[in-house]
């Protein structure tokens, strides 16, 4: 009988243990899912500068990791039909990695985002001599790109948190003439949307091309290639390209090729159409698309379907092109999160710019930037699920 206290203040106290342990998990929980964004240590870079990681969150859930080095989004997560969220972006698992092996996975290019030939440009009578880094050609800013840096990072709370970025590129760096003063804000908005705005401003005529080059697999966390995912481009002409892959000045109308993504399009039912030279020349497909629409509109670029999983991702920009890139590099070498090896196709890049090589090229949408304006870009990534 003298047992009996004992043991009911036993229970009692488990009990309580047990309800408090519940409700911590509950505040945790709930706490979890409150929008904002946190900011921790990601790592030393080889000039003793620190990284640093921030991490947003929406109301629904959604978060995006992006580090102030190279403005990379390291992981960006979205749910499927059953409201699971998993990582859809191709990522390392460590900022060493980043800095000894990247391919450009999520990070922010620039100043040129895609090729100019031969390293060189003509702009007000004089030539400039860019960094040769591919095919004889100058790639995605050159040795030391945008992608390389470290950006002065600003993170805005509330329920739309937001990251701002910002960068100067001194005049010369790279080859470029002016300094270029760079801001680029991630927004991870309510509706399950990554919005990315891009300004910059010059004190000197130069050439600007931003853009964002994450790289994406819907199926959650690259269970396997992309071939399955189903594409369209709201695009009704492609900017054609010589072996090298620079535009060879003329646009051709995608109708009766395999580049026709007008009407949603299994990635894999063309890509190895062998009687295509364009294809040949990309490996598959890495070019340009001439966006339908307004010039500076915010429209629909693209659409991206992954059937298992129910995902959608909507694409919208102000950009007037949009080159779509499938993986055709990855080789298995690089390895991702937990060493995972990512191989030939295993994500598809959709990345919002202007014309490849535009400062040789007259008749394109123009790239230059003087002194007094303003260059202004708007991307967003909008992620939802649907039934077949």
């Amino acid at each position: 009988m003298k047992l009996f206290p004992q043991l009911l203040s036993l229970a009692l106290l488990t009990g309580t243990l047990t309800m408090n342990s519940c409700s911590s998990k509950k505040e945790k929980e709930a706490s979890e899912e409150k929008p904002g964004i946190e900011k921790t240590a990601y790592g030393k870079l080889p000039d003793g500068q620190t990284a640093d990681l921030f991490t947003l969150r929406n109301a629904a859930g959604m978060t995006a990791q992006i580090t102030n080095y190279g403005g990379i989004i390291v992981s960006l997560t979205a749910p499927d039909k059953n409201g699971k969220f998993e990582d859809v972006t191709l990522g390392q698992d460590s900022l060493s990695s980043y800095v000894k092996n990247n391919p450009y996975f999520g990070a922010l290019i620039g100043r040129y985002g895609n090729r100019i030939a031969k390293g060189k440009f003509t702009l007000d009578g004089k030539t400039y001599n860019l960094f040769i880094n591919n095919f004889g050609n100058h790639l995605h800013g050159g040795k030391v790109g945008f992608d390389k840096v470290l950006w002065t990072a600003t993170p805005v709370d509330g329920d739309e948190p937001a990251l701002k970025l910002k960068y100067t590129s001194k005049d010369g760096e790279e080859g470029y003439p002016g300094n270029l003063t760079v801001e680029v804000t991630y927004t991870l908005q309510k509706d399950n949307a990554l919005k990315i705005d891009y300004q910059a401003t010059t004190d000197k005529p130069t050439v600007v091309n931003l853009t964002n080059h994450t790289y994406f697999n819907l199926t959650g966390g690259a269970k396997r290639d992309i071939l399955d995912h189903v594409v369209s481009l709201n695009a009704d002409r492609l900017i054609p390209v010589d072996k090298t892959l620079i535009p060879t000045g003329k646009l051709q109308d995608v109708a009766n090729t395999p580049f026709d993504f007008t009407n949603p399009t299994v990635v894999g039912k063309r890509i190895n159409d062998s009687t295509d030279t364009q294809i040949k020349y990309g490996g598959g497909y890495d070019h340009g698309w001439v966006l339908n629409g307004p010039a500076d509109s915010l429209k629909l670029a693209a659409t991206v379907y992954e059937p298992t999983s129910g995902r959608l991702m909507e694409v919208r920009t102000t950009e007037p092109a949009i080159q779509f890139y499938t993986g055709n590099f990855l080789d298995g070498t690089v390895t991702g999160r937990e060493g995972f090896p990512y191989k030939k196709r295993y994500a598809l890049c959709l990345e919002t710019e202007h014309y490849p090589d535009s400062p040789n090229h007259p008749a394109f949408p123009t790239t230059t930037l003087r002194p007094g304006e303003t260059y202004k870009s708007t991307t967003i990534y909008q992620f939802s699920t649907k039934k077949e």
